[in-house]
């Protein structure tokens, strides 16, 4: 069974805006904004609701610029994530229950408390390429193990 989810980064310049997950799935994380796509939502409506929620803020004008999926030893579901760079949102980013906003330039991305998989497609999205990728992990994540990398794929698309 595949799920589909929304992931966005907001992009200024030479930053990002990352939120610090404080409950629930991937809590004590950094991470983009996003989560589960709705049944009888798009992906656009996904992301913008999913910024409300979690950081008060509403993407103006964003792309789609990763397709990420992710499967899982002797688990039948994929997880198939899909990217999106946003470069003008309006509101201002304000810590909610779910997330702590901070701003990060490119140089300082925490990927030491982030999911293992950022620090190889996160290049791409802050060069603006198009790419897809594939992960694969010894077991899916749960609140307190991430699992292992076993294997991945990552290329450009144009």
């Amino acid at each position: 069974m595949n799920q589909v989810l929304t992931l966005g980064i907001v992009c200024d310049g030479e930053r990002v805006l990352l939120g610090m997950k404080k409950r629930g799935f991937g809590e004590g994380r950094w991470n983009g904004f996003g989560g589960k796509v709705e049944e009888g939502e798009t992906l656009e409506v996904a992301l913008c609701r999913e910024f409300e929620e979690e950081v008060c803020i509403v993407p103006q004008s964003y792309e789609e610029i990763g397709l990420l999926k992710f499967t899982f030893d002797s688990v039948p579901d994929i997880l198939e994530v899909h990217i999106f760079k946003i470069d003008e949102f309006s509101g201002e980013p304000f810590e909610t229950e779910e997330m702590r906003p901070k701003w990060f330039t490119h140089s300082e991305i925490p990927f030491s408390d982030m999911w293992s998989d950022d620090v190889y497609w996160f290049p791409y999205l802050l060069e603006s390429k198009k790419f897809e990728g594939h992960f694969h992990f010894d077991r899916p994540a749960d609140k307190n193990h991430e699992g292992k990398i076993l294997g991945y794929e990552i290329e450009e698309i144009f």
